[in-house]
């Protein structure tokens, strides 16, 4: 099957001289959701402008299910729809107005019913013949989403589409972004909220320094990168871990109440079992355990700051 997005080589130096993408390559499948995350200036926003033609890349191709975003714009354009990250709508029109002029733009015949259903789908359709001026934050960025939806895209770029909105608003754009996929559409994601790539992602890319330096299905990520922490709660607060005990892996609380062994996500049993039978034999008792796996923030903040040593 061909990929729906195919990078490659993508570089982009801005006329100040600041590069930010670095031969990037990356093929993301159709029906894929795709999580790009990164911290402020990685070059995300980047990526993607420049995969929606906004921007032009200084070398390297984009090609949007086979069509060239430079020779072929037109085309490519037609498949793509993006939420920006600002707030940029048509403050003096009607919420109904500005989304079937955009579905306009790409010269899709009109289709009230098409534009009914996104309306609702966002939990716009009361608001159809309000200005855009008089909407809340979190009800302008439900009308960028249904302006990017509006000529029915087969790929969806969503650059931070949940920063400063509510609750109820991140969960629509879940539960919207789920039903997308399974119409078929690609969505690829940035986000700062780490949570949302661990809810909806099946796949996540890290981007640092303009480099794409992590590209991996996201339970695999998990499973490989996610350490586990066992925790065992001491019946008597030691002073300091026995020493026939110490292990880099193995660490006392403050207050000498927990011990936390630190061990690999491939379950290391063997491990563990030596723990406690060393508990035993020092005489250490315990009143009670748990165990905890890394979330994938832990993992994004391991990869971006080089100590994914495993």
């Amino acid at each position: 099957m061909s990929p729906a997005i195919s990078i490659r080589d993508l570089s982009k130096t801005y006329e100040s001289g600041f590069q930010a993408l670095r031969s990037v390559t990356l093929d993301i499948a159709p029906g894929e959701i795709f999580a790009l995350l990164g911290s402020n200036g990685a070059g995300k926003t980047t990526l993607i402008g420049i995969a929606c033609g906004i921007l032009n890349a200084s070398s390297g191709t984009v090609a949007i299910e086979g069509h060239d975003t430079v020779s072929d714009y037109r085309a490519a354009r037609s498949r793509v729809g993006l939420v920006p990250q600002e707030l940029t709508t048509d403050a003096f029109e009607t919420v109904w107005a500005t989304v079937s002029f955009s579905r306009g733009l790409f010269g899709r015949p009109r289709n009230p019913a098409l534009i009914e259903r996104v309306l609702r789908d966002l939990s716009l359709w009361d608001k159809r013949d309000a200005k855009i001026l008089t909407l809340s934050g979190g009800m302008k960025r439900r009308v960028l989403i249904a302006k990017a939806l509006s000529h029915e895209p087969t790929i969806l770029f969503l650059d931070e589409p949940t920063a400063g909105v509510d609750v109820e608003l991140r969960r629509d754009m879940w539960r919207l972004v789920r039903d997308l996929r399974e119409r078929g559409v690609t969505v690829v994601l940035t986000t700062h909220y780490i949570e949302e790539a661990e809810e909806m992602a099946d796949r996540v890319g890290v981007i640092r320094g303009g480099e794409l330096i992590l590209v991996e299905e996201k339970t695999r990520l998990m499973h490989r990168l996610g350490g586990k922490k066992l925790t065992l709660q001491l019946q008597e607060p030691l002073r300091e871990v026995p020493a026939g005990l110490a292990s880099e892996r193995l660490s006392l609380s403050a207050d000498g109440r927990e011990l936390v062994y630190s061990y690999d996500a491939q379950a290391e049993r063997p491990g563990i079992t030596r723990l406690l039978d060393g508990l035993l034999a020092a005489g250490i008792g315990f009143a009670d355990l748990r165990t905890e796996q890394s979330t994938l923030e832990d993992i994004f903040v391991a990869v971006v700051h080089g100590d994914d040593a495993r």
